[in-house]
């Protein structure tokens, strides 16, 4: 029992300094590519001009393209650290600090995939291109500002599926209006024709 105890405390406290290092961890952005190198969801979390983004997208996409499947996942970049993971036909990359942890990064691009595989079931990358904009919808609610706003997977798709059914419910009040007044139009038309018909029954 002591050492069942010993072992539960030591995991808790791995634990809690796990998500402590999580939440500190400053992302500065996100790229998501194919293998062909076609950018499917880029978030900055720095101010850089269009140029400059577009600059850095394609260095790294190429550069990282270019390495061996056996090669690290992590490689220095200027005064970055890069850390990417490829799952199936896309690469997720990832730019943070030099001083901050590589595993941790890999950590939260995993848990990223994992919360896309369970809203779209067995993501694809014709997921991200079709329902790009759920996409980032879903890493706004994980990362906020570079830095892990949520790390339970459970409350990130609780809120996630709350906005869904929140969307679903504007767009039926939207809709339904519209057609509430379409039946109430063409029913005061229809009792007006009538009353213009029995007018010309009575005075032909």
């Amino acid at each position: 029992w002591t050492s069942v105890l010993c072992f539960s405390i030591t995991h808790e406290t791995s634990l809690t300094l796990f998500f402590w290092i999580f939440l500190l961890l400053q992302m500065q952005f996100m790229l998501l590519f194919s293998r062909q190198g076609k950018l499917r969801l880029q978030k900055w979390y720095v101010p850089l001009s269009d140029k400059e983004r577009k600059k850095i997208s394609r260095d790294l996409v190429q550069t990282i393209l270019a390495r061996k499947p056996k090669m690290c996942s992590f490689l220095e970049w200027r005064d970055l650290k890069i850390v990417y993971k490829r799952y199936a036909s896309l690469y997720f990359c990832c730019a943070v600090e030099d001083q901050d942890n590589e595993l941790i990064t890999l950590e939260i691009i995993h848990r990223y995939v994992e919360l896309l595989d369970k809203y779209f079931g067995s993501v694809c990358e014709l997921d991200i291109i079709f329902n790009f904009e759920k996409a980032y919808f879903i890493l706004d609610e994980f990362l906020l500002g570079g830095e892990a706003q949520e790390t339970s997977k459970k409350n990130v798709l609780k809120a996630i599926e709350q906005a869904d059914l929140l969307q679903e419910v504007r767009l039926h009040q939207h809709i339904f209006p519209r057609n509430v007044c379409t039946v109430v139009s063409l029913r005061i038309s229809y009792d007006v024709l009538n009353v213009f018909q029995q007018m010309e029954d009575i005075f032909m």
